[in-house]
């Protein structure tokens, strides 16, 4: 199944599955633990904001640092700082710096990952073997999400381990904190599986020259990297689709699960299945481009990104969950044929103007201020009590308009029955 692809590239997948399940579950327990401290709902939205801040605040340093180390042993290090903020949770610490804990070691574990895989792998293989990641990735947040409601569920709580637990528990803190306690220690259980995993990849080899640590010169270096991405036809084109995705895709993420608590009375480990869905449409959608379409023809996407966002607002007027299944499957599945193609373009144009662990930190920079501002906008919609399909439904529409946008600025923009027919017959 990993024909074509580099030898331990499937630990490579492993290693990052793992450790990106336990992330989502991670989320799903913090999410219930604030539920626990009567935080107000305004707060969960803010545990992905601590979690973004340091891939946005250090990304200067740390497209660097993944080219200065080798990668595979940057990635074990990141790990270990991820499970060094679950147990700060499993011991009380607050819900926002655990999370900050666990961003900073995701932030450097992304350039590594990604700068691994395109030093790995040929152009060639590049869509397949983004394919392969984001798949996974995806399936890590289904289960992730799955595995942090069931988690969270009153099964959970009334299960012969949790019980037993609360008994032999060295403070007396009740059966519901007992509980979240265990599913930290469960958590904690994925990061230490990737850990595993990861002593199992095979470094490329790269080397890059050495550069000054400089702070002044890193941030100027930095900044000249993101210029000339941003400058690139197809990497500009690429990294403003991929930013406006992933920005959306973080508010999405929060707003599915206070819609089904919302409108349709869900218990939160319910409304975790549902977010489940849209997971395994970019699953479906990923796959479907993965195996069909070149990097060559990475641009036909585009027009997919109009439709994403058109069923995105229509999704928000869904009167019950079971009409709401089917549409956010199929905004999943859009978001899987536009992210994956996008992310290969700009992967392989990264490394032919940067390096392979700068043009990461740059996507990521990117990526994850869009993420910062659009979290920061909608927590701030919710403390001031704006429905949360009247957001849904305006985000749809700006990413209708995005996508139009960048349409029209192309001299020659791609049409569906470009992308149809590449799907159609593999060429």
């Amino acid at each position: 199944m990993l024909s074509g692809l580099p030898r331990g590239f499937g630990w490579l997948i492993a290693a990052q599955f793992s450790s990106a399940l336990a992330d989502n579950a991670l989320l799903i327990v913090a999410i219930a633990h604030l539920q626990f401290l009567s935080a107000p709902v305004w707060w969960a939205p803010l545990l992905k904001f601590s979690f973004t801040l340091s891939y946005v605040f250090l990304a200067p340093f740390i497209g660097a640092l993944a080219d200065a180390v080798c990668k595979r042993r940057l990635m074990g290090w990141m790990n270990g700082l991820k499970l060094l903020g679950a147990v700060a949770l499993l011991y009380g610490a607050h819900p926002m710096l655990a999370f900050a804990l666990v961003g900073l070691g995701a932030s450097a574990y992304a350039p590594a990952k990604y700068g691994l895989l395109t030093e790995s792998v040929p152009p060639s293989s590049l869509v397949a073997a983004n394919g392969w990641v984001e798949s996974t990735v995806v399936i890590s947040v289904l289960l992730g999400t799955v595995v942090g409601g069931a988690l969270i569920s009153q099964a959970w709580l009334q299960s012969a381990g949790v019980q037993f637990a609360s008994t032999v528990w060295p403070v007396s803190v009740g059966s519901s904190a007992v509980a979240l306690n265990v599913s930290f220690m469960v958590v904690i259980g994925f990061y230490a599986l990737s850990a595993l995993c990861n002593l199992a990849i095979v470094p490329s080899g790269a080397r890059y020259p050495a550069r000054a640590w400089h702070p002044a010169n890193m941030m100027a270096d930095f900044w000249r990297s993101n210029t000339t991405l941003w400058s690139d036809r197809s990497g500009g084109l690429s990294l403003g689709a991929t930013t406006v995705f992933w920005g959306v895709g973080a508010m999405l993420q929060f707003a599915v699960l206070h819609w089904a608590v919302q409108s349709f009375g869900l218990t939160l480990d319910k409304a975790a299945y549902l977010q489940g869905v849209v997971a395994i449409g970019v699953v479906a959608g990923a796959i479907l481009v993965a195996t069909r379409l070149r990097l060559r023809h990475a641009t036909a996407v585009m027009p997919l990104g109009i439709l994403m966002g058109a069923l995105m607002a229509a999704s928000a007027g869904a009167p019950s969950w079971i009409w709401a299944v089917p549409s956010l499957l199929a905004v999943g599945g859009l978001g899987g044929m536009l992210v994956v193609p996008m992310n290969a373009l700009l992967q392989h144009r990264g490394q032919r103007l940067l390096t392979a662990g700068q043009s990461i930190a740059v996507q990521g920079f990117n990526e994850n201020l869009s993420i910062l501002v659009i979290l920061l906008v909608y927590a701030g919609l919710i403390a001031m009590h704006t429905p949360v399909q009247t957001i849904m439904f305006t985000a749809g529409l700006g990413l209708v308009a995005f996508v139009s946008w960048a349409l029209l600025r192309r001299s020659r923009p791609p049409g569906l029955t470009t992308l149809l027919r590449h799907l159609v017959r593999r060429d």
